[in-house]
Protein backbone atom coordinates (compact mmCIF):
# COMPACT_ATOMS: atom_id res chain seq x y z
CA UNK A 1 0.00 0.00 0.00
CA UNK A 2 0.96 3.58 -1.37
CA UNK A 3 1.17 5.79 1.49
CA UNK A 4 0.23 9.48 0.53
CA UNK A 5 3.11 12.17 0.85
CA UNK A 6 1.82 15.79 1.85
CA UNK A 7 3.90 18.38 1.50
CA UNK A 8 3.80 21.13 3.93
CA UNK A 9 1.07 23.58 2.60
CA UNK A 10 -1.60 20.48 3.08
CA UNK A 11 -0.36 19.96 6.47
CA UNK A 12 -1.11 23.48 7.42
CA UNK A 13 -4.12 23.31 6.00
CA UNK A 14 -5.46 20.27 7.78
CA UNK A 15 -4.35 21.88 10.98
CA UNK A 16 -5.52 25.40 10.07
CA UNK A 17 -9.07 23.55 9.48
CA UNK A 18 -8.99 21.77 13.13
CA UNK A 19 -8.19 25.31 14.97
CA UNK A 20 -11.26 26.28 13.37
CA UNK A 21 -13.31 23.40 13.91
CA UNK A 22 -11.96 24.10 17.75
CA UNK A 23 -12.53 27.96 17.92
CA UNK A 24 -16.20 27.34 16.19
CA UNK A 25 -17.12 25.67 19.72
CA UNK A 26 -18.49 28.13 22.22
CA UNK A 27 -15.78 28.93 25.26
CA UNK A 28 -17.07 28.84 28.69
CA UNK A 29 -15.58 31.66 30.40
CA UNK A 30 -13.11 31.47 33.25
CA UNK A 31 -14.82 31.34 36.65
CA UNK A 32 -14.21 34.74 38.68
CA UNK A 33 -12.28 34.19 41.91
CA UNK A 34 -14.66 35.48 44.70
CA UNK A 35 -13.33 38.23 46.42
CA UNK A 36 -13.48 37.53 49.99
CA UNK A 37 -15.65 40.20 52.76
CA UNK A 38 -14.06 42.01 55.18
CA UNK A 39 -15.06 41.14 58.67
CA UNK A 40 -17.41 42.99 59.61
CA UNK A 41 -17.64 42.29 63.59
CA UNK A 42 -17.12 44.36 66.20
CA UNK A 43 -13.46 45.30 67.49
CA UNK A 44 -13.71 43.75 70.98
CA UNK A 45 -13.82 46.66 73.89
CA UNK A 46 -11.36 47.10 76.56
CA UNK A 47 -12.97 47.01 79.94
CA UNK A 48 -12.70 49.69 82.17
CA UNK A 49 -10.76 48.96 85.41
CA UNK A 50 -11.35 50.69 88.78
CA UNK A 51 -8.11 50.82 91.26
CA UNK A 52 -9.33 49.72 95.03
CA UNK A 53 -7.56 48.76 98.43
CA UNK A 54 -8.22 45.40 99.29
CA UNK A 55 -8.06 43.82 102.92
CA UNK A 56 -6.02 40.66 103.03
CA UNK A 57 -5.37 37.78 105.16
CA UNK A 58 -2.57 36.10 105.70
CA UNK A 59 -4.24 32.93 103.41
CA UNK A 60 -4.95 35.56 100.66
CA UNK A 61 -8.49 36.00 101.03
CA UNK A 62 -10.32 39.41 100.50
CA UNK A 63 -11.80 40.61 103.81
CA UNK A 64 -12.75 44.17 102.74
CA UNK A 65 -12.74 46.66 99.94
CA UNK A 66 -12.05 50.05 99.96
CA UNK A 67 -12.05 52.76 97.16
CA UNK A 68 -9.26 54.39 96.69
CA UNK A 69 -9.51 57.18 97.87
CA UNK A 70 -10.28 55.46 101.18
CA UNK A 71 -6.96 53.87 101.82
CA UNK A 72 -6.18 55.59 105.46
CA UNK A 73 -9.91 53.28 106.63
CA UNK A 74 -8.44 50.24 104.94
CA UNK A 75 -4.88 50.23 106.37
CA UNK A 76 -6.65 50.69 109.79
CA UNK A 77 -9.28 47.84 109.04
CA UNK A 78 -6.26 45.85 108.78
CA UNK A 79 -4.98 47.20 112.08
CA UNK A 80 -7.85 46.01 113.53
CA UNK A 81 -7.87 42.67 112.43
CA UNK A 82 -4.20 41.80 112.91
CA UNK A 83 -4.50 43.12 116.43
CA UNK A 84 -7.36 41.00 117.52
CA UNK A 85 -6.61 37.94 115.50
CA UNK A 86 -3.68 35.45 115.20
CA UNK A 87 -2.64 36.13 111.55
CA UNK A 88 -1.30 39.56 110.21
CA UNK A 89 -3.75 41.62 107.69
CA UNK A 90 -2.32 43.59 104.93
CA UNK A 91 -3.24 46.25 102.37
CA UNK A 92 -2.87 45.69 98.31
CA UNK A 93 -4.21 47.70 95.34
CA UNK A 94 -6.74 45.63 93.39
CA UNK A 95 -8.54 46.45 89.98
CA UNK A 96 -11.83 45.78 89.62
CA UNK A 97 -13.98 46.15 86.21
CA UNK A 98 -16.34 48.45 86.41
CA UNK A 99 -20.23 47.80 85.16
CA UNK A 100 -21.03 50.19 82.82
CA UNK A 101 -25.14 50.49 82.54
Amino acid sequence: MARKVMNRKELRAEADAAEKLETAKPKKAPAKKATKRKSRAKEPVQERMKLMWGVFSQSLKRVAVYDFENKKEALKKAEELSSSGKSPHFVQKVKEAVEEA
